[in-house]
């Protein structure tokens, strides 16, 4: 695991600077990029409307661009190839393209997209006790308005 760790930290070069409070930020170089943080790395990564719930969907699952499409029925066409096309770009998804007639694609998640499957089990978690303690609070904040 820290060799791991050593070659993420070698090859992305994180480097600690002072903000102008005194306090250390961490910026980090990926595919070019600079980021101030790892959690503005991470939401560039898996952030927007569409990529963590493909993602989810994805799960340990092998599906095929339209068993996809039928889980995220919102979704365009184009959105959604355009969002797996950067998650792929990304290292996150696995494109497999048989040579048949018709073609066939099937998308998988690589073990990065799997080591994200409990962080996205933890925000439905996390959402769904949001929903219910958010819907509690409006009721006591209704009848506290209605006194």
């Amino acid at each position: 695991m820290w060799d791991s760790i050593y070659l993420y930290t070698v090859l992305n070069k994180p480097s600690f600077e002072y903000d102008k409070l005194g306090v250390i930020t961490m910026k980090i170089t990926f595919n070019h990029i600079e980021y101030q943080c790892s959690m503005e790395l991470t939401l560039d990564l898996i952030g927007g409307k569409w990529k963590a719930l493909i993602l989810w969907h994805l799960g340990e699952n092998t599906l095929r661009f339209s068993e996809l499409k039928k889980t995220l029925p919102k979704i365009t066409q184009k959105m959604l190839t355009q969002q797996l096309r950067e998650l792929e770009a990304s290292g996150l998804v696995n494109r497999y393209i048989y040579t048949q007639i018709p073609p066939k694609v099937e998308y998988s998640l690589t073990p990065a997209g799997k080591s994200l499957l409990p962080i996205l089990d933890t925000l439905c978690q996390w959402g769904f006790n949001y929903a219910t303690t958010a819907k509690e609070i409006n009721k006591e904040h209704t009848a506290c308005a209605d006194l």
